[in-house]
């Protein structure tokens, strides 16, 4: 009697193996994790355990990377390099509050109201980051960014976009107002805002005071409800001063001469 046939498959490298099954940190340090058990005599409970705290961090680590990438919260400077003395108003301990997050539990909206260059849009980078960090799902968008971004797109495509918006953890839309828009224009932001209100937390930057927004919304007739949604639970904090950007320039045209 012939001996049964083997059925030949095709072998993989361990590595692969392990990638194809999701286990991308003990893919990238195998021979760093069988070295260490080995060294240290692990049993293959503790082995187990490693792996699984291995596995948790990497997987934590890919997710806020991930988070962080398409958060669109580019390049910042840390709140470390913010100079506290130079407006000549600010609320410290109501941006210092914003950045512990306790608004995003209670669905606070924070608005940041003041002229170009006193720091409100890297007070909100900061914010989100640390929401990033903190695990949440995070979108920063100019107000330019996001309204043509509805505008291009079909009426379905901008339903989905507006779903996107509305359940993102949370949402910054920064410069409010430094354009002119059309009364369309005021009525997205108003779907935007309404969407997320009572529900998930917007930072929203402006350079205009709120009773300046019909001037750039023209013609729009959603203003004043679109500000009472926006406005009704939420945490508003005025910069006052001169441009923090014209300083630094006046700083280093000095510096330049000095060197002459």
């Amino acid at each position: 009697m012939s001996s049964p046939a083997v059925i030949k498959t095709p072998t993989n490298s361990l590595s692969a193996q392990l990638r194809q099954i999701g286990l991308r940190a003990l893919e990238s340090g195998l021979d760093d994790f069988l070295a260490r058990a080995t060294k240290n005599r692990w049993s293959p409970h503790q082995m187990f355990e490693q792996l699984v705290h291995m596995e948790t961090e990497e997987r934590s680590r890919r997710s806020m990377e991930r988070r962080l990438r398409l958060s669109g919260i580019k390049r910042f400077k840390p709140m470390a390099d913010f100079d506290w003395a130079w407006p000549s108003h600010i609320e410290r301990d109501v941006i210092e509050r914003a950045l512990t997050l306790d608004f995003l539990s209670e669905a606070r909206n924070l608005v940041l109201v003041g002229r170009n260059g006193l720091g409100k849009t890297m007070i909100a980078q900061n914010v989100c980051h640390a929401a990033v960090l903190a695990g949440y799902s995070v979108l920063f968008r100019s107000a330019a960014a996001l309204l043509e971004d509805l505008h291009r797109h079909t009426l379905e495509g901008r339903r989905r976009r507006l779903r996107t918006y509305a359940n993102v953890g949370l949402l910054c839309i920064d410069e409010v107002a430094y354009l002119s828009y059309d009364d369309k224009a005021a009525d997205l932001l108003y779907e935007v805002i309404n969407r997320r209100y009572e529900r998930k937390p917007v930072i929203l930057t402006t350079n205009r005071a709120f009773k300046e927004w019909n001037e750039v919304f023209p013609n729009a007739t959603c203003i004043a409800t679109l500000l009472d949604r926006l406005l009704h639970h939420a945490d508003v904090t005025v910069i006052e001063g001169e441009s923090y950007r014209v300083r630094e320039s006046e700083q280093e045209t000095a510096a330049r001469r000095k060197k002459k």
